[in-house]
């Protein structure tokens, strides 16, 4: 899948552990794992929201388009 989510990096650049967001997100432990390990079909916009506040960046931090077409 061409879309890469970067949810590891943020989070450990900003030093927050998977618990830690997950409270603060309100997701369960799972559904946050599920989108870490970038297994997830879709996000929500609310989710998206929720996570970029709890990180303090941007979608584009999180969320990454990487074209293997040549």
């Amino acid at each position: 899948m061409p879309i890469v989510v970067n949810l590891d990096v943020m989070m450990a650049k900003r030093k927050v552990s998977l618990n830690e967001l997950s409270e603060r997100v309100d997701l369960t432990l799972s559904n946050l794992s599920i989108l870490k390990t970038g297994k997830a079909k879709a996000i929500r916009f609310s989710t998206l929201e929720a996570i970029c506040k709890a990180l303090d960046c941007q979608p584009g931090d999180i969320l990454e388009f990487a074209n293997t077409e040549k």
